[in-house]
């Protein structure tokens, strides 16, 4: 009996050690050398995404042109729902919608998926229609993932540093506004979005 006791815990971490090398080989959560990254300065502090272009360079390259041209600077975080996802990159404060240049065909079928920290597009009903809008998920959402035979939501990102903005941004106070839900009562901005 003694012998099995001292067996348990080698064998218990040796399992956790297996799993733990696994998750950090896996390429949705490894960072990669030359990966590109965007720094977001938003009013309540930085958020630093890693981008997968090799998964989604369609979705990454429309993200970079917008980040380059200084699309997203000024607006906010207009959809902010808790225990959900916070969105951003259509809206200024005052609610005044931002006209994107360009669609991007919807990459969904990657192998990244909606989970809490990773970012995705947002798009309409028809799975083409993502343009500069995006969403931080605050925790798992598999429903967002593709399914057989229906289009999900294209992962391109990773917020790497600044989770801690997110929460905070998550757990901001909403309202209902000039019939949008769930804006932030105070605007939450993105004073400007560059690469690193």
């Amino acid at each position: 009996m003694s012998t099995l006791i001292r067996r348990r815990p080698f064998t218990l971490f040796s399992l956790l050690t297996t799993l733990l090398t696994l998750a950090l080989a896996s390429p949705m959560l490894q960072a990669a050398d030359g990966r590109e990254q965007v720094l977001l300065k938003t009013s309540k502090g930085d958020i630093v995404i890693e981008l997968y272009a090799d998964q989604a360079p369609e979705t990454v390259k429309n993200f970079l042109r917008l980040v380059d041209s200084g699309f997203y600077t000024d607006l906010i975080f207009h959809r902010v729902i808790p225990g959900f996802m916070i969105q951003t990159g259509g809206y200024d404060a005052k609610l005044n919608f931002s006209d994107p240049p360009r669609q991007v065909p919807n990459e969904s079928d990657n192998v990244l998926k909606n989970l809490r920290g990773f970012v995705a597009m947002a798009r309409k009903n028809d799975p083409d229609s993502a343009t500069s809008q995006f969403y931080i998920n605050v925790r798992s959402n598999p429903s967002l993932d593709p399914k057989p035979g229906r289009p999900g939501y294209t992962v391109f990102g990773r917020v790497i540093s600044g989770m801690d903005v997110v929460v905070e941004i998550e757990n901001t106070p909403t309202q209902r506004r000039n019939g949008m839900a769930d804006v932030p009562v105070e605007a939450v901005v993105i004073k400007s979005a560059k690469r690193l």
